[in-house]
């Protein structure tokens, strides 16, 4: 993280940035595509292992040299491979430092989690209501099993995945047109309210849950 800013590596996070190199991206991409696949899935693996800054660029280049499908399948695996790295980290090897890290968000994740944590975990990929580096400390600390942890993370991160996917497909377009690309397309109806409703759909076992101990209780009450 700290080479990052030290190197002022950051400045390569931009439309500028991709609009400069553009041409060799491609070219050097299509001469090299196992390896290209390899050296952007492993980098993406490391950005999101050591939250370093810049994951959204990082996916609008996978669309933008790959294309929407293959770049949406290398950003997914990259994340899911980073996250499920972090994960185990902070379980077994910088536990105390990293749960000091992730502050009071632990307690208000607690209850979603013993609840449900399939479920839970799928909501929270889907929906940002927590930054994407603290999700991936907290189910950690809270026991979650590893499985449960790599698949509500898989599955959950694709449909927001694809979305910044699409929009770095369409970047040469919108750069021969002399435009700028709107990262607000995230953000509106059409893309929010699916979301939404899977992120609703994947509660359903918690509300379900609910539902069934409350008939039991009032059962045994009569």
């Amino acid at each position: 993280m700290a080479a990052i800013f030290i190197f002022d590596l950051d400045r390569f996070l931009s439309f500028q940035a991709l609009k400069e190199n553009r041409e060799f991206l491609v070219q050097w991409t299509n001469e090299n595509r196992v390896l290209a696949a390899l050296i952007f899935v492993s980098g993406y693996c490391v950005m999101v292992a050591l939250s370093v800054p810049g994951a959204v660029w990082a996916t609008l280049a996978g669309g933008f040299v790959f294309g929407t499908v293959v770049g949406g399948i290398y950003v997914v695996v990259g994340a899911t491979l980073g996250a499920t790295a972090i994960f185990l980290i902070a379980r077994y090897a910088l536990a105390d430092m990293l749960r000091a890290k992730a502050g009071n968000a632990v307690r208000k994740m607690e209850a979603g989690f013993n609840e449900n944590a399939l479920s839970y975990m799928f909501v929270l990929r889907l929906v940002p209501l927590f930054p994407f580096w603290l999700v991936n400390l907290v189910p950690a600390f809270l026991g979650v099993p590893l499985s449960t942890y790599v698949v509500g993370t898989f599955f959950g991160i694709i449909p927001g995945s694809i979305v910044y996917v699409s929009v770095g497909n369409g970047l040469g377009a919108v750069f021969e047109q002399g435009g700028v690309p709107d990262l607000g397309i995230a953000f509106t109806p059409e893309v929010m309210l699916p979301i939404l409703g899977l992120a609703a759909l994947s509660l359903i076992p918690v509300f379900y849950k609910r539902f069934k101990g409350g008939k039991v209780a009032a059962a045994k009450e009569d």
